[in-house]
């Protein structure tokens, strides 16, 4: 049976100090690059969400061995050639990243392979992958309307990699950098805008001769990557819904330790600081070879802004719940150059325009966008798609509601944040987990 988040306002939330799970994108990364890696790999923080697990369970059955402790992962690599054929299909559950990142280290494998997920996974776009894949010899197939499984079978050669993004995309530019690494060829990419850059970050610190020169990317061959310990920083985009509630609350103040704040990651502080929110970043040093910090944010009177296609994508994941932000701030907040957030778990600029409307907030829907006016929330109950994201933004929208709110369908929480609702709960909030 599927469940739903009931969360009912009123209930005095109370400040504190958070640690937010590891980060999903840097856990990704670890398992990938610590399979292809020479020796055990000491991974620390791994996010425990069924995203990264999967990609665990993945990597594993290419041949790899894993251990689990309670707080570390150790990944025994075997190299960058050690890869072994898998027996069936490899299931990346409801993970895009792992999917789209293990297609560029599958294709340049001397075996056949395919990747599948889950009901929502099966509906994403693939072909973004396999066109620049097959494009430097790689054997890559799609469904008809480019969708999963990916099926990948032995290249004869791939070519050395120059390819221009046409948007841009980390996890595109990751498979081409991780396919270039297991076939031995030099990579050059050029990006129209900026993307996260933690794939390059965790190369470099294996002793990958990789250089950026403004829109350029360019990666050199290596015989052999290697990793020590990994120490993975907590998750900003999971902070980012303890920011706003912060953010949003009168009396509230909130310190999350241990926090990523790669710049090219970064965005959710930016906008949010433009919009008024009082957000400090302390004690800030280097863990696993990404920037970490401590945050405070405290309530603000928040303003409007614009937001355009460069602050997206150096905040894709976060833009549900900063668009809850916006339907507490003063003004009309415009979203556009999002229309990439139309192909993620849901379609979220459909999912967060219907349940802002469903609680109160007045909102006009565009191809690339939304106009969000800020107003009093109302009580009510919203879908929130199966997707991870939209649950946890209304849940955080829900707490200032004048009445209390269903938000249905949120198993897809634990793919990312398996305590969120204990560690909203024991801010004070009254939310339940119910089953139909």
């Amino acid at each position: 049976m599927p469940h739903d988040f009931i969360v009912t306002p009123g209930a005095a939330l109370k400040g504190g100090v958070l640690r937010v799970p590891g980060d999903k994108s840097v856990s990704h990364r670890a398992a990938i690059l610590g399979a292809l890696n020479e020796g055990t790999v000491e991974v620390h923080g791994f996010l425990d969400g069924e995203d990264c697990l999967n990609t665990l369970r993945a990597i594993e059955s290419l041949g790899i061995e894993v251990e689990r402790e309670a707080n570390v992962i150790r990944i025994h690599g075997r190299g960058l050639c050690g890869l072994r054929a898998p027996s069936g299909p490899i299931d990346c559950g409801n993970s895009g990243t792992g999917m789209r990142l293990l297609a560029g280290v599958l294709a340049a494998q001397p075996f056949a392979s395919e990747l599948v997920g889950d009901a929502s996974l099966m509906q994403r776009p693939m072909r973004r992958i396999a066109d620049p894949l097959n494009a430097i010899g790689a054997v890559v197939a799609t469904s008809e309307d480019g969708k999963p499984p990916v099926r990948l079978a032995p290249p004869e050669k791939l070519q050395p990699i120059h390819y221009e993004l046409p948007v841009a995309s980390a996890q595109v530019k990751s498979a081409l950098l991780l396919a270039g690494l297991c076939a031995g060829v030099p990579v050059e990419i050029t990006e129209p805008d900026t993307s996260r850059d933690h794939t390059e970050r965790m190369l470099s610190a294996g002793g990958v001769p990789v250089e950026r020169d403004g829109r350029q990317l360019r990666m050199q061959p290596v015989p052999a990557f290697r990793l020590g310990r990994l120490d993975i920083p907590g998750d900003l985009s999971s902070a980012a819904f303890w920011l706003v509630l912060a953010a949003v609350q009168p009396g509230l103040e909130l310190q999350l330790g241990n926090v990523g704040v790669n710049p090219t990651r970064d965005g959710v502080l930016r906008l949010l600081e433009r919009m008024g929110a009082r957000i400090r970043r302390e004690n800030r040093r280097e863990q696993g070879g990404e920037p970490v910090a401590d945050i405070h944010c405290s309530a603000s009177t928040l303003v409007a802004i614009d937001i355009d296609a460069a602050d997206v994508a150096l905040a894709i994941d976060e833009i549900p719940v900063i668009l809850i932000a916006a339907a507490c701030a003063d003004g009309t907040t415009r979203l556009r150059g999002a229309a990439e957030l139309r192909v993620k778990e849901s379609d979220r600029l459909a999912a967060m325009a219907q349940g802002l409307r469903s609680l109160g907030i007045e909102v006009e829907e565009y191809d690339d966008g939304l106009d969000v006016t800020g107003g009093e929330l109302q009580g009510g109950e919203v879908d929130s798609q199966g997707d991870h994201r939209i649950a946890m933004a209304f849940a955080i929208a829900a707490s200032r509601a004048r009445g209390p709110v269903r938000i249905r369908n949120i198993d897809n929480v634990a793919t990312s944040y398996p305590a969120f609702r204990e560690d909203l709960a024991r801010l004070g909030a009254d939310i339940q987990e119910v089953t139909e």
